[in-house]
């Protein structure tokens, strides 16, 4: 059971973009609510050119669209809410409904990085073991793997979940952020063991993103010893290009997520707090697709033929 049994509060009032200057914030309603849009019609267009390419039907763009499911219910978890608070005089969110959004969050979230290094595995088998690579990436392996990763996600959601709201809140009852995050909800927490509960989530919550950051560094550590012995410049280029789109999500996913739990302590902001944390929440969903449909050549091209010829087929 959750804590509401022996919690004195029914909702949380989300701060987060209270402090800003009232005059701005449909300016922020506007540009998040086109770059949340942008990530759901991007992440979808992915989706339907995978299914629909037969050249795409392979463990990479299996994965890919795995992935793209993955950022669209993490932030269908938090943006819509995010967006109705910017224009309310009063962002109140209910006890259980808070409790709804940590967990989806964070199940997401996790699946989002447990499949960026099934991702990355993926890339070391079909460039270290070319040979093997219809064996070990075969329809039940990779489904298994995806499985698997939604299965992390879940418990760690559930986790999290559960050791935070199985805290007593006393009140007050003002987060300081604009969704149900645990650092600000833990400091609304009282009771004895609630530096114990907070330290042991911080260390599960980076113990798996150090545990798939070190899986990832490890495969491309192995890609490009590969890929420095290959002879021809063509080759050695060939064969980084199929990793150049994840590498880049994997800098830009670890490198957000690493100003946020890694970040020292200082001087407390609010709205730097706030605007911190658009930063995974909405900019990394936004810049993913892009990322993928750019830098993949084979995507792009199958998004052209799938899209862009229906527009102009004269253009074929």
């Amino acid at each position: 059971m959750l804590g509401a049994n022996h919690s004195a509060v029914s909702e949380f009032i989300l701060l987060g973009f209270t402090t800003f200057p009232q005059q701005i914030l449909p300016a922020f309603f506007l540009l998040f609510l086109l770059m949340y849009l942008f990530t759901l019609l991007g992440n979808l267009l992915i989706m339907i050119t995978i299914w629909s390419e037969r050249s795409l039907h392979t463990p990479m763009y299996f994965f890919l669209c795995a992935l793209s499911i993955s950022e669209i219910f993490y932030t269908f978890a938090i943006i819509p809410r995010m967006l109705v608070d910017l224009l309310s005089t009063h962002p109140a969110i209910a006890f259980m409904a808070c409790a709804s959004q940590m967990f989806f969050s964070f199940t997401f979230g996790f699946t989002h990085s447990f499949l960026l290094t099934v991702m990355g595995y993926d890339r070391y088998v079909a460039i270290c073991h070319p040979l093997r690579y219809n064996v070990l990436m075969s329809s039940q392996g990779c489904t298994c793997l995806v499985a698997w990763s939604w299965a992390g996600g879940s418990v760690m959601g559930m986790v999290v979940t559960t050791a935070i709201f199985n805290l007593c809140f006393c009140g007050p009852n003002e987060v300081h952020h604009f969704f149900c995050h645990v650092p600000p909800l833990v400091k609304l927490a009282c009771g004895e063991n609630v530096s114990l509960v907070a330290m042991s989530v911080g260390l599960v919550c980076i113990t798996a993103l150090l545990g798939c950051f070190f899986l990832i560094l490890l495969s491309y550590a192995f890609i490009v010893a590969t890929i420095l012995k290959i002879p021809s410049a063509e080759g050695r280029h060939k064969a980084f290009s199929t990793c150049a789109s994840h590498l880049i999500v994997v800098v830009v996913h670890y490198g957000f997520a690493s100003v946020i739990y890694l970040k020292p302590k200082g001087p407390y902001s609010l709205e730097g707090d706030t605007l911190m944390g658009t930063t995974y929440t909405v900019l990394t969903p936004f810049l993913s697709p892009i990322i993928f449909s750019l830098r993949n050549k084979e995507l792009k091209n199958a998004l052209k033929k799938t899209f862009l010829s229906k527009l102009s087929p004269e253009k074929l």
